[in-house]
């Protein structure tokens, strides 16, 4: 994999080269708008504990408590820590804060973030958050590296990106079916080519589509709506690396 390459600004679009000689781009989100994100959050996760401690506090007068105390504290622990890991690990890739402008949790390359991922990146943020809560540290580690990458980030291996730039398509659409290997050994611009067309396809209308594809059916073995999935199928071998 070739270095990333990097052009000035507080937000930056990324090229980045994978191992099969795809190309892709990632916009990469600068700290002002993943703040904005956490406060979001913060706003929601103070709103679901205040609900609960209301719900305890009235709780108490027959569980007691000590029994009250003790569901409070399981609550704080899994709104604090889990509530990132779960929303980051599932099909969104993102916190509803994120969610709301835009911004999701990847790799690197691109892929969805792991749920092991997940973990580490929210888990180190107590690292992040240093000192007293300020983020001084992540700030710090975030505007001091091309990725914008706090802490939590550099040791999970994820980045937080634009899922759409502004004007801008897509960097990866979704495949219609499940990955193909292409049965022949393409060429770098061959490769090139069949990626773009899978990045391209959703902007087009679906007679263009199919007549692209018509042009390929000898790489396919298809015609039509069916060649059109399977060179998306063989695309998104090739960007995954399946």
């Amino acid at each position: 994999m070739s270095p990333l390459a990097v052009t000035p600004g507080l937000d930056t679009l990324q090229s980045v080269e994978l191992a099969e000689g795809v190309e892709i781009h990632l916009r990469v989100a600068g700290p002002l708008p993943r703040m904005l994100a956490y406060l979001i959050d913060f706003f929601i996760r103070f709103a679901v504990m205040s609900t609960i401690g209301v719900l305890l506090a009235i709780g108490g007068l027959v569980l007691g408590g000590r029994v009250s105390a003790g569901l409070a504290a399981l609550a704080w622990f899994v709104v604090s820590w889990w509530y990132p890991v779960l929303f980051e690990a599932s099909r969104w890739g993102a916190t509803p804060g994120k969610k709301a402008l835009g911004l999701r949790v990847v790799q690197p390359t691109g892929v969805p973030a792991t749920f092991g991922q997940a973990v580490v990146r929210n888990f180190l943020r107590f690292a992040d958050e240093m000192p007293l809560f300020t983020y001084g540290v992540g700030l710090v580690a975030c505007v001091a590296n091309r990725r914008f990458q706090r802490l939590g980030d550099m040791a999970a291996g994820t980045v937080v990106v634009y899922e759409r730039g502004a004007g801008e398509r897509p960097g990866v659409a979704a495949p219609p079916m499940a990955p193909a290997r292409p049965p022949l050994a393409l060429t770098r611009p061959e490769v090139r080519a069949l990626v773009s067309f899978r990045e391209r396809a959703r902007d087009w209308s679906e007679a263009r589509r199919r007549e692209l594809a018509d042009h390929l059916s000898g790489l396919t073995g298809q015609t039509g709506s069916r060649g059109v999935a399977k060179l998306m199928a063989m695309a998104h071998w090739l960007q995954e690396g399946k």
